[in-house]
């Protein structure tokens, strides 16, 4: 998991938002591998160094079912343009197929032209008609304060 978050710090250098990585080694640990693990990861390896990595995990979508989120994918610089990026694309697109998902999902800035194209030509669909809607821990704690639970039975 330490070569895995130095890749999400990469990943976040490149996307411009160094700082936003607060997840630590311990985390991917935990999460990655307790009991309920939230996440499932492909690495790439090169001269016994993990380069790259897609991670992603199952989602259930209310029109399609089971779908695949790809959380990130990621290949460090001095790897890019080998194929490696390719590789785990077609990893996460194969487990999707075989975990029998109807759909695969994932974000990318709109700035990323290169990887907008990509996607494109291996057939995805970009769509620009949706907006990414987040809420961070700053937001959820001050919604909950200002609204607070209605004594409502569930």
């Amino acid at each position: 998991m330490p070569s895995i978050l130095e890749l999400i710090t990469e990943l976040a250098v490149f996307e411009n938002d160094p700082s936003a990585v607060v997840i630590t080694v311990g985390d991917l640990e935990r999460d990655g591998f307790g009991n309920t693990p939230l996440f499932q990861t492909f690495v790439a390896e090169a001269d016994g160094k993990i380069v790259g990595m897609a991670l992603y995990y199952f989602r259930y979508s209310t029109w399609k079912g089971k779908t695949i989120h790809l959380e990130d994918l990621i290949v460090t610089e001095k790897f890019r343009n080998t194929g490696i990026g390719k590789q785990l694309y077609r990893a996460v697109i194969g487990q999707g197929q075989s975990e029998n998902v109807r759909r695969i999902e994932w974000n990318v800035l709109n700035w990323n032209q290169s990887a907008i194209d990509f996607y494109v030509r291996s057939g995805a669909i970009v769509k620009d008609d949706w907006l990414v809607v987040q809420m961070d821990e700053f937001g959820i704690n001050n919604y909950l304060s200002v609204n607070p639970q209605p004594n409502i039975d569930f």
